[in-house]
């Protein structure tokens, strides 16, 4: 294994952010939701899957919740593989396939192939989340606790800025193909979804090259791969109840997860629906976003190393908070440009320090990195499985997904809660560490 903190091999993980981050912007963010209302629009926003019919927005929040859900099963089995064999990057190139294809097949996606397109969009979120939880895991093996707040936060970043360069070249197509002789109005679409699995296929070449396999876990082993993979689970569930610290983390992670995750994955749709934003004026706002988040994702390391990881987790809660209040209330888009940009803000920051924090909380000699990242992964994916469903469902019970906006609000409380719980555990543990060495 390399020394850590190696600026060669930093550089080169932080690209695999920038290189699936186009994944998160294009399909999930911006043009595919947009695209996706768009093409359902006719009889009042309903379409048909396999014979059943969804209000379309709920569909979609119902297919990423499978996609999450199915993520939650896998993670456990494969993360425990990985470190018995040291092979996590296998892994990354594997799930990486699977959504690189996926974007490229939502090129063939209309409005007479919604199975299709509800299938490739729920493959890609796969190929996204399950390529995550071998990226995380690398964190302790590169960096030194110290370094690893702003080498997350440098992965960040990466994704922020190769995220927003695709974006501006697909933004070219979509509001301007006249400039390209395009007629076909889902064409500039349907390249970008193209585009994205290129792009993501291609710039993950340089983190599959540099990176090294995976250090493996020495300890020995003899469960079949299943059941071992959901027994290795346990064991680090029963490791998590003996730290004081991450045991408390761990809830207050997944309540305000779950609010930060559905933001981010239906803000579009709430726009489109909700205030008729056109797709160049929603492209607008998550490019915005994205370049706002990339202050905040540096801002909120620099605020961790002054007042601490907790202390800056609960002050960007209570905005996420406002921000919920305020897209209940949201009529125009001035509105909606005021509460997107107060979201760019915290939305990478709290994703960086919220991973960082866990890191921290980690053992230093620990060996068996991707099933304790595995397990803050499930721990990640089951909130966007509850949060997302959540949404959905409450959007088709009332008949508006703005009254799903106040669901997330109560999730985000609760996670603060669980966070001020988390701020006093501190204090204690501190303060016994000070008596100890007295």
């Amino acid at each position: 294994m390399e020394t850590k903190n190696n600026k060669k091999t930093i550089r080169a993980w932080a690209f695999f952010d920038w290189a699936n981050s186009a994944y998160n912007l294009v399909i999930t963010s911006t043009i595919f939701p947009a695209y996706y209302v768009a093409i359902t629009k006719a009889n009042g926003g309903r379409v048909t899957f396999f014979g059943k019919s969804f209000v379309n927005t709920a569909l979609s929040d119902y297919a990423l919740s499978v996609a999450y859900l199915i993520i939650v099963l896998l993670l456990p089995i494969l993360s425990s593989i990985a470190d018995y064999k040291g092979n996590k990057k296998i892994f990354m190139q594997f799930f990486t396939a699977i959504g690189a294809l996926a974007c490229g097949v939502l090129y063939f996606f209309d409005a007479n192939h919604i199975e299709l397109g509800i299938i490739a969009f729920a493959l890609a979120a796969i190929g996204y989340s399950g390529g995550f939880v071998f990226y995380n895991s690398y964190l302790p093996e590169i960096a030194t606790v110290d370094m690893q707040d702003n080498v997350s936060a440098k992965g960040f970043t990466y994704g922020y800025i190769g995220s927003v360069l695709l974006q501006l070249i697909c933004f070219v197509f979509v509001l301007k193909p006249e400039l390209f002789g395009i007629v076909d109005q889902t064409f500039p679409a349907r390249l970008s979804f193209l585009l994205v699995g290129v792009w993501w296929m291609g710039f993950a070449l340089i983190p599959f090259i540099v990176l090294p396999k995976g250090s493996p876990n020495a300890v020995s082993h003899d469960h079949n791969i299943i059941k071992g993979g959901f027994i290795e689970l346990g064991k680090v569930w029963k490791k998590v109840k003996t730290m004081p610290l991450l045991k408390r983390y761990l809830p207050a992670f997944f309540f305000y997860s779950m609010g930060v995750q559905t933001i981010m994955l239906v803000a579009t749709g709430f726009a489109a629906k909700e205030l008729h934003m056109p797709t160049s004026a929603l492209i607008t706002t998550i490019l915005i976003i994205q370049l706002v988040a990339i202050g905040g994702a540096t801002l909120m390391s620099r605020l961790s190393g002054r007042y601490g990881n907790v202390r800056v987790l609960i002050a960007v809660v209570i905005i996420w908070i406002g921000v919920c209040a305020a897209a209940y209330l949201t009529t125009t888009a001035t509105q909606f440009y005021v509460v997107a940009a107060v979201v760019g803000l915290v939305m990478g920051g709290i994703q960086s320090m919220s991973r960082s924090t866990y890191s921290k909380y980690l053992p230093e000699n620990i060996t068996d990195t991707a099933s304790f990242f595995s397990f803050y992964d499930v721990t990640e994916k089951l909130a966007i499985v509850g949060g997302v469903f959540s949404f959905g469902f409450f959007e088709e019970l009332t008949g508006s997904p703005r009254n799903s906006v106040l669901v997330l609000a109560i999730f985000f409380i609760i996670g603060l809660i669980l966070l001020f719980s988390l701020l006093s555990a501190e204090k204690k543990v501190k303060q016994n560490a000070e008596l100890s060495a007295v």
